[in-house]
């Protein structure tokens, strides 16, 4: 059937690139000029301090941002930019699987659709593990499809030639990195011995050598991330699995089951994300019939289904985007959907271009408001504010978490405290002690007294901090500070509060209290890390 539509066969590749380049662009000014979000100020320590690894997430994209900013300096747009290229990446990716798999044209709509789908656009900006991880997931992906799908007449013949060894070997080496991104890499390999288990035309490549060859290699270039585990008690595995399996506390939240669900579906944008659950029942329907459906069925399935059965007893929270590697997947056969409606007839050819216009015009507007709005406020009373206080019952402004706290470092030098040896940083709660790490941009040492302190009870070492001041932050009406902190001080007296200023206005005040005098807590606590690290007991 005659194609009526702007994208073709000769000019898909180009327009992807083009898409590619202005998604960027787009991005770029996002990442330059918004503040860091509480997840991202929290793993700018990490990128201070290298490590072999981190309490809560594998260390590359710390890694990656660190030394750019040991070259470059401390800046939002330095953190970001390894996100910014490789979600470039990521889609250029997609888009050859999609090509691959079924056309350009299909590659291009997978592309644009991932592109304007909150989770991924904002995983491509942010200094988080999300965009290394989207990265080499697919490029892990990219390989398999090397292996896998091969004209059948060679199959045998590509079984014991020399350049299987080489996608193989390759493949390793992705999934190596995609391990030192995030601990989702094992939701790779399920979903490969799935689809290889249930796949009678590649259920020989599980006698190739190659395929053990190539979770070797995964495991040596994850080499730091076990060397770390192992010295600090497999702290990170021990997090990271209480979380998914609520420290063995099991009852059933259905309350939790269904926020979970609709918070995929927002992260995503629904529009977007119901076509992509149609597409998954699609392929499991068509797993058997047609290989590509099932290689993208399998490899999506698992932390889609995982992460979303867990909150049936596990509180994950807030953490939406964990399902999104294998949503990623499922962008592939999209992308061929979108592509036979649009020519089919004219009446499916106009709802899919309407869907388009909107997601892309609707999309677009947000982020921008959004973004405008988190650095000046200008919606303050009527937009996010507003709703902030419908919802949690305070007089807070949600889009304060991605506002830096820079009236934070101007009060340190005011009061000469910034340069003063003698005086180091206190915060009552994880997150806390990122947003001032980065206001303060890592000048001084930062100890988290709460007994959730994540990388911040190893960031700082508080037995070389003995007999040092301390001035404490903290936001609203904290009760920790009387039980937490005052016993480490000789005394301890509260200080003018610092206003954090947006567009002229007072969003968020923060407390300061002054510690005379650190030393050991006279009551034992614990319970706390920073007690256990003055006793020289920390795992």
């Amino acid at each position: 059937m005659k194609n009526n539509c702007l994208i073709t066969p000769e000019n898909a590749t180009k327009s992807t690139l083009m898409l590619i380049a202005v998604a960027f662009i787009f991005r770029f000014f996002i990442a330059k000029y918004t503040g860091l979000g509480i997840g991202e100020s929290y793993y700018f320590g990490g990128a201070k301090i290298l490590a072999l690894s981190y309490y809560d997430q594998p260390p590359f994209f710390m890694w990656l941002s660190g030394i750019l900013m040991r070259v470059f300096g401390e800046s939002n747009l330095v953190l970001r930019l390894p996100a910014l290229f490789m979600f470039s990446g990521t889609s250029w990716i997609l888009f050859l699987i999609s090509k691959k798999f079924f056309s350009a044209i299909a590659g291009f709509y997978s592309v644009l659709l991932i592109s304007i789908s909150g989770v991924f656009f904002l995983s491509g900006t942010w200094f988080q593990p999300d965009a290394p991880l989207m990265f080499f997931w697919i490029c892990y992906v990219y390989c398999l499809i090397q292996i896998i799908f091969i004209d059948q007449s060679t199959l045998r013949l590509s079984t014991n030639n020399v350049k299987a060894y080489y996608w193989w070997i390759l493949s390793g080496l992705m999934l190596g990195f995609t391990i030192l991104s995030k601990y989702h890499a094992i939701f790779l390999v399920i979903g490969l011995f799935l689809f290889l288990v249930n796949s009678k035309k590649s259920r020989h490549w599980l006698k190739h050598p190659g395929l053990y060859l190539s979770i070797l290699i995964s495991l040596i270039i994850a080499l730091p991330v076990f060397i770390w585990n192992y010295e600090h008690h497999f702290a990170s595995f021990l997090f990271q699995g209480g979380r998914a399996f609520d420290n063995g506390k099991f009852h059933l939240h259905f309350d939790w089951f269904f926020r979970s669900i609709l918070g995929q579906s927002l992260w995503i944008t629904p529009w977007v994300w119901v076509p992509l659950i149609l597409q998954l029942f699609k392929s499991y329907k068509l797993r058997n019939l047609d290989y590509r459906y099932g290689f993208c069925f399998w490899m999506a399935l698992t932390p889609i289904v995982f992460f979303t059965v867990v909150t049936l007893w596990a509180d994950l929270q807030y953490h939406f985007h964990w399902q999104a590697p294998g949503y990623m997947m499922l962008y592939i056969p999209l992308g061929k959907m979108v592509q036979d409606r649009l020519v089919e007839n004219p009446r499916w050819r106009t709802i899919m271009q309407r869907w388009l216009s909107f997601t892309l015009i609707f999309t677009s507007f947000i982020f921008i408001v959004l973004a405008v709005h988190t650095q000046t406020g200008f919606w303050t009373w009527y937009g996010p504010k507003w709703m902030g206080r419908m919802a949690n019952g305070v007089n807070y402004d949600q889009t304060m978490e991605g506002y830096d706290y820079n009236d934070l470092m101007t009060t340190f030098k005011q009061n000469a405290w910034l340069d003063n040896p003698n005086i180091f940083v206190g915060t009552t709660h994880w997150w806390m002690s990122g947003k001032v790490d980065w206001a303060l941009k890592g000048k001084k040492d930062v100890v988290c007294f709460d007994h959730d302190a994540r990388n911040y009870m190893y960031f700082s070492d508080p037995t070389k901090l003995i007999g040092r001041d301390a001035i404490i932050i903290s936001r609203g009406k904290d009760n920790t500070l009387m039980t937490n902190v005052a016993p480490f001080c000789d005394a301890f007296t509260a200080l003018p509060d610092v206003a954090i200023m947006r567009g002229g206005v007072d969003e968020v005040d923060l407390q300061l209290h002054e510690c005379k005098n650190f030393h050991l807590s006279a009551v034992a606590k614990p319970e706390l890390p920073v007690y256990m690290a003055l006793k020289h007991q920390l795992p």
